[in-house]
């Protein structure tokens, strides 16, 4: 069977070559589906993931992408959803790994203004939801939609994602919100950091917002020696402080708060640093979930906090492009300011 299979790819792949775009396209489609008819989930899944490949490697030449994003959408609603092929987790779930590897190599050959690309996203997703351990989509898979997302610089959408990713998105988000706020005043490195460690919060992940954090502001001083950084140890943890840029230090201040659990703390913090606060404007339902998750200071609900927050603040209220508006900018505190 694999030897049969090997041969139709080969044969479309010399159409391909040849330009007969539209023509492998629908005898892929055909051959996918007779292996369909018969229950032969895998003998189709080779087919079309191997005719996906070989249309996207074409580029966007009279449809050729387009033509392979239809295939790669459609292993995923023919072939995923309805053999109820599963993801088990855990390190003995070698099919589950090969599936989801499959799936993100097919991701990387779709070519980044290919408008199908999201589709399939969205659909792998929603497989991974529906047949995996989590509601909300494998982690491996949102950080491969990320990083890519990421790599074509499309912030908002690589937000969405690596926020839901794994270990390792904590860097890649971190390095995104970095090189954004480069192209921004100086004064609003906090702003961009936050966007990073808030929705780590949010979802209960203090790891990877430590991590994120800590990676963004040593990417902060290394490129900036001007601004003179004090490392602060104690002994249960360390700190960074910025002289020059308080609302930083209250999100380091936040995240060491969380972790002793202390709601007056909070409470203080939060008081401390309000002008600053009011001055960004767009902090003020984040940091009232955050009070009422970590601290159990209730606030009044008024639908989904967390999604609002997210859509809005994060997530440009779905205004994602190639060159995203930038945060709301405010005023430069004054650099003498020091962090009591």
């Amino acid at each position: 069977m694999s030897s049969r299979i090997d041969k139709v790819i080969a044969r479309q792949r010399e159409k391909i070559a040849d330009g007969a775009y539209y023509e492998a396209h629908q005898q892929l489609r055909v051959i996918a589906v007779r292996y369909l008819k018969q229950s032969n989930y895998d003998a189709a899944a080779e087919i079309l993931a191997g005719g996906a490949k070989e249309l996207l490697k074409a580029g966007s030449q009279q449809g050729a992408s387009a033509s392979g994003g239809d295939l790669a959408i459609m292993l995923v609603n023919e072939v995923y959803n309805k053999a109820e092929w599963e993801i088990k987790g855990g390190s003995d779930d070698a099919e589950g790994r090969s599936r989801k590897k499959r799936l993100v190599e097919l991701l990387r050959e779709f070519p980044s203004d290919e408008p199908t690309r999201k589709r399939y996203i969205q659909e792998i997703m929603a497989w991974s939801g529906k047949f995996g351990p989590l509601e909300r989509g494998d982690p491996e898979l949102h950080h491969a939609a990320g990083s890519v997302y990421a790599e074509d610089n499309e912030a908002y959408d690589a937000e969405k994602h690596l926020i839901l990713g794994t270990p390792e998105s904590a860097e890649t988000l971190a390095k995104l919100e970095y090189e954004w706020y480069t192209v921004d005043e100086p004064h609003t490195a906090a702003i961009y950091a936050s966007r990073a460690v808030f929705p780590y919060l949010l979802t209960g992940n203090l790891r990877s917002a430590n991590k994120a954090l800590l990676i963004f502001t040593t990417k902060l001083s290394a490129a900036n020696p001007q601004l003179g950084v004090q490392d602060v140890s104690s002994s249960s943890s360390d700190a960074r402080v910025f002289p020059a840029l308080p609302l930083l230090n209250f999100i380091s201040l936040l995240l060491m708060t969380i972790q002793r659990g202390s709601a007056d703390l909070f409470r203080n913090l939060t008081a401390h640093y309000a002008a600053q606060i009011k001055e960004v404007g767009i902090w003020d339902d984040a940091l009232a979930q955050i009070g009422e998750q970590y601290f159990a200071i209730k606030i009044p609900r008024q639908g989904n906090p967390l999604m609002d927050m997210m859509s809005g603040m994060l997530f440009g209220g779905g205004n994602a492009g190639k060159q995203p508006s930038r945060a709301k900018k405010v005023e430069a505190p004054p650099a003498s300011m020091e962090l009591d």
